[in-house]
């Protein structure tokens, strides 16, 4: 057996670097980051920068309601899900709280609304492992954002994806469906009316354009003056850079007939060269001053492992009484919505466990219904009770990253029997990272126990990982001041959906397995200085 894959120190950091907010090139645009949390959109000079929340923050659906705004987005395996963000700005985002505990299954493009006084949430699902997921769409209810949220209600749509809620011109409440359908929804929203019936035929992008595919989805509505406008998802979501994109069809009427944007498509992804890939999946929104944006997802350019990334562009209404996206490809400063008023931005992502932050920043990945249990908080400890024989079975605590060069570390202490590290995980069949118990260290890498070698420090350990644009170092420490390179280093590239499949992101995380306990104390998350 090999010895233990240590080389001398390498980081030359020490344990509790001094971090500023690093200014970062990408394409002729700087953006900001928070040396603890999300990238800051607000560049404080009237401007703002996309995105407006990094890292994975796809299918986003937004409501306006009087002065706030509030936003829900596809969590996939993440429970629990359906963080819930609001703003007053459009550009700064803080997170309320989860809406959905019950794991239903992978939980697509959502809906978020608001009808006469209470708010829904059209939760559309793909079947896990998870007890009673299926393919089909839900909807939950509340009669205050903040909750409580009701018991999801199966809405019986196993065909269909990303509904759309709409208000018909004569009362009438409909979801608008995948592939240009629609279903009738009865006076309360919380059940069907029929059968889905196709109602309008998408307009088709040019056969030569490379794209995932057709893929008619995400059907939103917004009425404007005399019109209902239907803004489409087509092209397939990931695949190459230039497929997703988005557009447009109107009607005096919610029964239609629909007729095309003259100037379909309204975004897209022109060439691999732009910093935003995949642009798609959007929604209309009245800005605080009474003009219009619009929220849709992109892929940062080389940087599909951080998922799709919420963007913020300005939405013009013509004179033949259509509209136009503004922003071009979004890579640099945008005038900020005027009339908002800048709240706080993102959250801290170093977590000191004397406050609760599940469900807010950590998440589980395919839960059991008694997960949670597994959790538990005292004296500025997480202890997390061992399932499982590795991270493919044992469900890890997860979070959501956004920067491209991010580094995290924490104090482990291992029951016997306990196995625990840090990972960059997909999904069970796709992570890497380091563990170990009392006696090994196991290396983790393509989804499988790749390597194992001697454990001279025992139960109890520091482990720092840095993701440094795809390249994975490891640092162990017995004491948090002197740090000792990982033997293994890893690249994680190919850790994304064109590869594996899931739309999904690679998240940080922390997984304990085997018997008993691990105890984890001050977790810390920071961009380094010369990232």
């Amino acid at each position: 057996m090999k010895s233990l894959g240590i080389a001398p120190l390498m980081l030359s950091a020490p344990a509790t670097p001094q971090i500023s907010a690093p200014a970062h090139q990408a394409q002729g645009a700087i953006w900001s980051a928070g040396p603890e949390g999300q990238r800051k959109a607000d560049l404080g000079n009237g401007t703002f920068l996309n995105p407006i929340l990094a890292g994975d923050h796809p299918d986003p659906s937004i409501l306006k309601d009087g002065k706030d705004y509030y936003m829900a987005y596809s969590t996939f395996d993440a429970y629990p899900g359906l963080l819930i963000w609001h703003s007053q700005d459009l550009v700064n985002w803080e997170p309320i709280g989860p809406a959905l505990r019950k794991n239903i299954g992978s939980v697509w493009a959502p809906e978020l609304c608001k009808h006469q006084g209470r708010f829904y949430i059209y939760i559309p699902t793909r079947e896990t492992s998870a007890a009673g997921s299926r393919n089909t769409s839900w909807v939950i209810w509340a009669d205050h954002i903040e909750g409580p949220w009701s018991e999801p209600v199966d809405l019986d749509l196993p065909k269909h994806i990303d509904p759309g809620h709409a208000v018909g011109e004569d009362g009438s409440r409909w979801l608008f469906l995948s592939d240009g359908d629609r279903v009738r929804l009865s006076d309360d929203g919380l059940a069907t009316v029929g059968k889905p019936e196709h109602i309008y035929d998408p307009w088709r992008f040019p056969d030569d354009w490379d794209s995932e595919g057709f893929s008619p989805e995400g059907p939103k509505i917004t009425r404007h003056g005399e019109y209902f406008y239907m803004i489409l998802a087509v092209g397939g979501t990931a695949g190459p850079a230039t497929g997703h994109m988005v557009i447009a069809a109107r009607s005096r009427s919610i029964h239609g007939p629909w007729e095309h944007h003259p100037r379909n498509p309204l975004v897209r992804t022109g060439s691999q060269q732009e910093r935003w890939w995949s642009r798609g999946h959007a929604t209309l929104v009245e800005g605080p001053n009474g003009d219009w944006w619009s929220v849709y997802h992109g892929y940062e350019n080389g940087f599909w492992t951080l998922g799709r990334q919420t963007l913020l562009a300005p939405v013009s209404w013509t004179r033949d009484g259509w509209l136009e996206f503004g922003g071009d490809d979004l890579s640099l400063p945008l005038p900020k919505p005027k009339g908002g008023r800048a709240g706080p931005h993102g959250l801290a992502l170093s977590d000191d466990f004397t406050s609760d932050k599940y469900g807010i920043q950590w998440s589980f990945f395919n839960p059991a219904p008694d997960e949670a249990s597994r959790l538990r908080r005292g004296n500025g400890v997480l202890h997390l009770a061992a399932r499982g024989a590795a991270p493919s079975s044992s469900p890890p605590l997860l979070f959501i990253a956004g920067e491209q060069d991010y580094e995290f570390e924490c104090e482990i202490e291992v029951d016997p029997g306990a196995r625990a590290g840090l990972l960059l995980f997909y999904d069970s069949a796709l992570y890497c990272g380091v563990s170990f118990d009392a006696e090994h260290f196991i290396g983790h890498k393509y989804g499988i126990e790749h390597s194992r070698y001697p454990n001279p420090l025992g139960p109890r350990m520091f482990i720092r990982m840095r993701n440094m644009r795809h390249i994975v170092r490891v640092h162990i420490s017995a004491d948090g001041k002197h740090w000792k390179r990982f033997e293994r280093t890893f690249e994680v590239s190919g850790y994304h959906h064109n590869v594996r499949g899931g739309f999904l992101a690679l998240r940080p995380g922390i997984f304990v397995s085997g018997k008993g306990e691990a105890r984890i104390r001050n977790f810390k998350y920071r961009v380094p200085l010369d990232g």
